[in-house]
This record gives structure tokens, C-alpha cells and sequence, in this order.
């Protein structure tokens, strides 16, 4: 029997009972007996000698009755799992998945918790056993709204071939993923909810650890990465008391901000209290007409994804509030500071050293958080928003970034917001290390324009096909990639290669790439190579700062 053929809500376990075992294991694609039973990948699509084992279940199903609650370990199966489609998304509306990045599985289910790995293809069961290579767990983004590890952008076979374990995960997204409720956090023993997306995470990289040495990984050198509310979850992972010591480091992408940058109250690296996340989930019940917890998880799947998209108020009553095109209040549903998976706020987290100290690699994107190629800035429009925004500084930022046309109003609209990007993660890297943490933390400004989308610029998440190494097979298959575009993509993939080797991105000839912890720089990568400054001047970089001193600390 097909596995995938029936992706639907039974249980797996039912599923792989009655498969007629696979009689012999191929010496391309060995069977690999994980705890709960036995896989068999198959090759790649893309890349020659690289293995993919795809729809690996690692949690059991979250309908019913497991609705917002911890994952919890799946039935064993019977036979041999034929790994070669992936597993469902989790639920969520098929139209915010869609987008820039193209998924293979139209399905939309609770029963979604599956990883896929991709490895290179060994010669036989004692190779791969005795490999030991680094394994990159990587996280998507998508606002904690949409998205899944089907991702064609996240294929795993361009790292694989550079001799890493590649893995992605589906965790739960939307009211799914992150409802709290006084209701939920008495029944939990741990007087916590609204974190489950996060212990999804949380239990494949669990799964991870038991299993990928079988696989040919190391499971003692695990990076978790992730771009946009990926990255957010990534550090996540590092700032939870609960998966401390299942990662060696951390690849966040559109990254770690200073705990005052309001660009860290904004967007997916955002968080809710725990008194206004379930005074929102009591709210939720109530619009929904159910009585109790139990009414709420009889709803149809249907019913909870119509409410799977939605924006907090976060900037309400503050200068940010009419600036939502540069800090755009955050989803409803994100993570939770419970207490239980997250302890701490971020800034008590980097002051106390409370989290897992573990190399950090971290950026922006030249034209996100407030750039773009056209920010159609006039003199009076420009003045009139940042007189609003920096209120009683607005003097010296006229005089540091001035406006006397509309050419330069533009320009220093771009730059102001530039230099947040960079200051902000150059700032998170200095709190880091006066918290007491010894890793590095190495930060990085992307700054290259795709030849897929050149009116967008170096846009959020533009840098994936290159890290990834796998611009020949992206989503945009028909677009000319240029020379430079392969140029670029060999050095940036060698920086994540020789990170998630050694928590260190230098080596292989590539420019030297210093610690953040060490200067007062960043990384500019794409367009350049090298470290380079955080503005254009210092008096710039100590207005930020001093500005941002004054607002609230997240």
C-alpha cells in the first residue's frame, strides 16, 4: 500500500499496519529503523546521490481530543514506511500558503506533525552508521499562519551534498498552534499554554536526537535555523528552558533585534504575555459560541482555519501606531512567555544568560523592515513621519538624516531603517555578551537582488535559494540565473555549510567573516564581501541607541 495515498486523518499507525513490507533493502537507500518503526528513502530529484526520506511521522495526530495539547509519540508501525511524498501541511487556509514559495501537498490536516531528512547516499548500513555528520533542523516562517516543510525553497539536497543531515518539520500554525486559555493551562500540569507550535518544534528535535545518528547525523551537533517566524522559532529553541540541550547553535534569518527595537514587538519575533494571550483565547471562545474547551475542539478544522490569520494591536497608543508598513503589529497568534516553554522576555533572558549558549549566525535583508527600492517619500510626508516617530528626538534625527528633497528624503528614509536593521542585531550581539554568554555571534547584511524578482531589491527571504544551495531547482525554475547568481550562491552556502559544521561560518578560502562579539560591524554579504559598518557614522549608530533606550524593553 502507497502510504501517502490515504492522507487523511487516520492514524498512521493504521495506515502502515497492513503495508506489505518491502522484502530487501536496496544498497542506494538502505532501511533505517527509527524508534517507532522502519523507513526506506528514496533518491533525490534534484541532486545525484543525495537521499530523501520524506513524510516521517514523529508525533501523532493533534485532532480530536489531542487538540491543544502537547505531541505526544506515535503508535510503532508494522512493515516499512516508503518515505517518498511528504507528510499534510497543518491546517491552515491553502491561499496562505501560497505566495513566493510553492509546497508540494495541497492536503491541510491535524494529523501534520511529519520531518523529512536528506542525506547523502551511502554506500551501505555500516557507512552510514558511522558518519556522525552535522545535522541542520530547519523551521519555516509564514507569520505562525501558514507554511510547511514541502517548501520546494527548503530542499534539502544542495546542503546534503556538502556532507550535512538536512531536516525539516510541520509544526501547528494559527489558533492550532497557539490558543491559550485559562482552560488549557489548568489542564496542562504545567499551568501553561499556547505554545504548541513551539513544543511541536520541540518534539522533533527530541525526535532528532534519538534518531539521526541512524540516518548518518550527529546528534550532538544540531543547528536549528529559520527564516522570518522560522527565525523567530529558532531562537525559540535557544531561549526555551525545555530544548536547551538539544541544539549546538542557531541560523536565524531576518533575525535576533535588540530587546528595545521596536521591530522585535513587531511581526513573528513578537510575543503575548500570558495574561493577555488567554484573556484573547476567553475572548476567542466566546466569539465562536462554545462553552467550554471540549465545544471548542468539536468545531470543524474549517471552522478554526477561517480564524487562522489575524493582527494584534501591539502598537496601539504609540508613535508606531501609523507606521504599520515599517512595524507592522504582529499575528495574534504567536508564541507565548508561559512561564513553561518560554520563561523569560527576551531582554531578561539575554540579561540573566538564561538560554542555551550556542554560536549565533543572524541578519537582515538590505530592503525589508521599512526598505524597499521605492519608498515613496515626499519632503512633507517624510517630516510629517518622523517628526510622529521620534517625538522629542526628531530634531537631531532631521539633522543626522535630512530631507531637502524628495531624492533625499527617500535615500534617508531607506537608510534610517538600514541602520535600525543593522544596529538593532549588532545590539542583541553586544547583549548577548554582556549577559554573561562566551559563544560567538556572527551577524550578517544581505544585500543581493535575485535575478527572480529584480523591482523587489534584496527583499525578505531572498537569500534562501542561496544558502541552500539550490538555485538550479528553486521555485522559479524559469527564470535565468546568472553567473553571479551561482557565484553568490557557492560562497553564501559555504558561510551556512561551514557554520553548521563547526558554529563557525569561516574556512574554505571564503573572506574572513568576524564574530559580531568582537567589532563593531556586520557582515555585508551578496553584492560584497566582507565586514563592513553598521551606518555611515557614528553619530547615527548613538542617536539609535540613545532613542532606543527610552522605549519599551521586550
Amino acid at each position: 500500500m502507497h502510504f501517502h495515498s490515504l492522507l487523511t486523518g487516520l492514524a498512521v499507525s493504521a495506515i502502515l499496519t497492513g503495508a506489505e513490507p518491502i522484502p530487501r533493502s536496496s544498497s542506494k537507500h538502505p532501511i533505517i529503523k527509527t524508534t517507532k518503526g522502519s523507513v526506506q528513502g528514496i533518491a533525490s530529484e534534484y541532486r545525484e546521490d543525495i537521499t530523501v526520506y520524506k513524510g516521517i511521522p514523529f508525533a501523532a495526530s493533534t485532532a480530536g481530543e489531542n487538540r491543544w495539547k502537547a505531541p505526544s509519540a506515535r503508535e510503532p508501525w508494522s512493515g516499512v514506511l516508503k518515505a517518498d511524498a511528504f507528510g499534510p501541511q497543518c491546517a491552515q487556509t491553502t491561499s496562505s500558503s501560497a505566495g513566493i514559495f510553492n509546497t508540494a501537498s495541497n492536503i491541510s490536516s491535524e494529523d501534520c506533525l511529519y520531518l523529512n531528512i536528506w542525506t547523502p547516499t551511502f554506500n551501505d548500513q555500516s557507512d552510514l552508521t558511522s558518519k556522525k555528520l552535522p545535522v541542520y533542523v530547519w523551521i519555516y516562517g509564514g507569520r505562525f499562519e501558514a507554511g510547511s516543510g514541502d517548501v520546494a525553497t527548503y530542499d534539502g539536497s544542495g546542503l546534503a551534498s556538502k556532507d550535512i543531515i538536512v531536516v525539516t518539520l510541520n509544526y501547528r500554525v494559527g489558533a492550532f498552534g497557539f490558543l491559550a486559555h485559562p482552560a488549557l493551562s489548568a489542564e496542562s500540569g504545567h499551568n501553561s499554554s499556547g505554545n504548541y507550535g513551539l513544543l511541536d518544534q520541540q518534539f522533533a528535535l527530541r525526535w532528532v536526537k534519538e534518531n539521526i545518528a541512524k540516518f548518518g547525523g550527529n546528534p550532538d551537533q544540531v543547528t536549528v535555523g529559520g527564516q522570518s517566524a522560522g527565525s523567530a522559532s529558532s531562537l525559540d529553541m535557544m531561549y526555551s528552558p525545555l530544548s536547551k540541550n538539544l541544539i549546538n547553535g542557531v541560523i536565524s534569518e531576518s533575525g535576533a533585534r535588540g530587546p528595545h527595537d521596536p521591530v522585535t514587538g513587531s511581526a513573528a519575533t513578537s510575543y503575548r504575555t500570558k495574561a493577555a494571550a488567554e484573556a484573547y483565547g476567553v475572548k476567542f471562545q466566546k466569539e465562536l459560541n462554545a462553552t467550554s474547551i471540549s465545544d471548542l475542539r468539536k468545531l470543524s478544522m474549517d471552522t478554526l482555519i477561517s480564524y487562522g490569520s489575524a493582527s494584534d494591536t501591539t502598537f496601539q497608543g504609540t508613535q508606531f501606531e501609523n507606521l504599520t508598513s515599517s512595524f507592522m503589529d504582529p499575528p495574534v497568534w504567536r508564541p507565548v512567555i508561559d512561564g513553561y516553554v518560554l520563561a523569560h522576555t527576551y531582554g531578561e533572558a539575554l540579561n540573566l544568560d538564561a538560554h542555551a549558549d550556542v554560536p549565533i549566525l543572524t541578519g537582515n535583508n538590505k530592503d525589508e523592515s521599512g526598505a524597499s527600492l521605492d519608498p515613496g517619500m515626499t519632503v512633507a510626508s517624510y517630516k510629517k513621519l518622523y517628526s510622529e516617530m521620534f517625538e522629542e528626538f526628531a530634531e537631531e534625527f532631521f539633522t543626522l538624516y535630512p530631507a531637502n528633497n524628495v531624492t533625499e528624503a527617500n535615500e534617508n528614509s531607506n537608510e534610517l531603517f538600514r541602520d535600525l536593521s543593522r544596529v538593532g542585531t549588532w545590539r542583541w550581539a553586544v547583549d548577548w555578551a554582556a549577559g554573561g554568554a562566551k559563544s560567538n555571534v556572527y551577524t550578517y547584511y544581505w544585500t543581493h537582488t535575485p535575478a527572480e524578482n529584480p523591482s523587489a531589491g534584496a527583499y525578505h527571504g531572498s537569500e534562501l535559494w542561496y544558502v541552500f544551495n539550490n538555485i538550479p531547482y528553486s521555485d522559479y525554475s524559469n527564470v535565468t540565473w546568472t553567473v553571479r547568481d551561482y557565484k553568490i550562491q557557492d560562497e553564501m552556502s559555504e558561510y551556512w555549510a561551514n557554520f553548521i559544521k563547526t558554529g563557525n561560518p569561516n574556512g574554505n578560502g571564503l573572506t574572513y567573516f568576524p564574530p559580531t562579539t568582537e567589532t563593531k560591524q556586520t557582515m555585508w554579504l551578496g553584492n560584497s564581501w566582507g565586514a563592513g559598518p553598521l551606518s555611515k557614522s557614528d553619530a547615527r549608530i548613538n542617536f539609535l541607541r540613545r532613542w532606543e533606550a527610552t522605549l519599551k524593553q521586550y
